[in-house]
This record gives C-alpha cells, sequence and structure tokens, in this order.
C-alpha cells in the first residue's frame, strides 16, 4: 500500500497541508516539513515556486516571488523532499505546481527524480485532463499519483474522464477564483460531494477559502480530507524567523478541529 492511500487508511478525515518550497528559505522548507508532520499533517502538498502562479491567490504569490529570489526551482525541491525523507519515511508528500518546469525536465525525467526523492503524487494545475496522458503515463511508470482537480463548474462528462486517470485523491477547490478567495460556503461543497462520489471512488479533499478550525470542521463533516494551503503560508509570511511554533500551533488547532 502506498503512502497516501495509507495515509486515508489511518487518518481520515485527513488533513493536507500546503507550504511553497523555498518559502522563506530552503532550509526553512525542511524544517517547516517535519513541523507539519509532527503536528498533524496527515499528507503535505508541497508546492513548485512558478513565476506565474495562475490558480494562486496573492498570499501564495508572494510566497512563490520569495523562493525564487531564493533561486528554488524544481531540482531544489525534489531535494528537499530527498532530504526530508532522509528522517520521515512515512507521511506522503504530493507535489503542487504548474507544468512548465515539469515539461522543461522532461516528463520521464521528472517522474523518475521524484520516485527517487521520495515523492508520493504530483498535482499539475494547468494541465488540464485533455493533455495529460503523457505526464501520467510517466509518473504511473514510477508508481506516482496523479492528482486532478475539480471545480464547481466541472459536468459530469469531465469528471468520468478524470476519473480515469486520477490516483491518490481527488483535490475539489470549493469556490470560483484563486487560493484565499472569497467565503467557503459548506452547504454548497455538501452538495457537490453526492455528486463527486457517484464518479470518483479515491478520496475527495476539499480546498480553497478553508480558513480556520470552524471552517475545517464543517468541510470534515462531509469530505475525506482538508486542504488548507494560504492560511498556513500567511502563517510563515507574518511571522519570519518564528515560522515553525506559528505554523505547528496552527496546524494542531486545525488537527484537533477534525477529531471526532
Amino acid at each position: 500500500m502506498n503512502r497516501i492511500a495509507q495515509a486515508f487508511q489511518t487518518a481520515t478525515p485527513a488533513l493536507i497541508s500546503y507550504i511553497t518550497a523555498g518559502d522563506p528559505h530552503p532550509d526553512t522548507t525542511l524544517a517547516l516539513m517535519h513541523t507539519l508532520a509532527e503536528s498533524g499533517a496527515d499528507i503535505i502538498e508541497l508546492g513548485v515556486p512558478f513565476s506565474d502562479p495562475m490558480a494562486d491567490g496573492p498570499v501564495i504569490q508572494r510566497a512563490a516571488e520569495r523562493a525564487l529570489a531564493q533561486g528554488v526551482n524544481l531540482t531544489t525541491v525534489l531535494d528537499i523532499v530527498r532530504r526530508f525523507r532522509q528522517h520521515n519515511q512515512h507521511t506522503p508528500v504530493v507535489l503542487m505546481g504548474y507544468l512548465n518546469p515539469v515539461h522543461a525536465m522532461g516528463y520521464e525525467t521528472f517522474a523518475q527524480a521524484a520516485a527517487q526523492a521520495g515523492v508520493d503524487g504530483v498535482l499539475t494545475v494547468d494541465c488540464p485532463i485533455d493533455v495529460a496522458e503523457p505526464l501520467h503515463q510517466a509518473l504511473q511508470a514510477q508508481q506516482l499519483a496523479t492528482v486532478f482537480l475539480v471545480t464547481p463548474t466541472t459536468d459530469e462528462t469531465r469528471m468520468q474522464a478524470i476519473a480515469r486517470y486520477a490516483g491518490g485523491f481527488v483535490y475539489y477547490v470549493s469556490l470560483k477564483g484563486v487560493t484565499g478567495s472569497a467565503q467557503l460556503n459548506t452547504a454548497q461543497v455538501a452538495e457537490k460531494m453526492t455528486l463527486l462520489r457517484r464518479h470518483f471512488s479515491l478520496p475527495i479533499g476539499v480546498g480553497f477559502g478553508i480558513a480556520n478550525a470552524q471552517d475545517a470542521r464543517a468541510v470534515a463533516s462531509v469530505a475525506d480530507a482538508v486542504i488548507i494551503g494560504s492560511r498556513i503560508v500567511a502563517e510563515i509570511e507574518a511571522n519570519p524567523q518564528r515560522e515553525t511554533q506559528a505554523v505547528g500551533a496552527l496546524v494542531r488547532e486545525l488537527k484537533a478541529a477534525l477529531q471526532p
């Protein structure tokens, strides 16, 4: 059983925590990853910084800018995961980013390097299902999950197509817009879950717009995982030199909110 499946077997609802690799420094990222795992994150989403993060709101955009200013690239990110795996062999790591850096490295080369580093899954925000097969095949050959986004506007025909390729879990975007925007409507999320479960047998995680323990608890009542990114990245930005302490406290609070 792979690490993602194991995480959902032992923790449902699971807490999936996002940070941007290299923000504010690569060494800080490694410490933050260990803090996330120790504080209750069941899966870590590690953002690959990109110069044009079209799906991300201003909080994560600024994080990407800080990381890029440190010279962080896809190779750096894979090295961070490799170093993380020297001390943590059980917490799943999913890379979340954009297709351009992966395409530039080459799908097969990237998939092999990611597997060797200890990555468990990959989510490329701007790689629609229509053109995902080459990347999916490269990832599948290395037993890496291809994680896909499903949005409020995704129709059932497209859901069926995504279901043929999706692995690990399905990331449901709870609102229209970029990360960290708008107000979460948990009633709409609950209604959508019924439709999603007709098409996906994988666990369903919900992200975008979850800002606090109350939101997390509400989403956890209907979903298999709660995905939190902008809120954690905002803690990093607001607490220079104290990032790990601030993030650890927040993640412990969020994890406690998911308990029955």
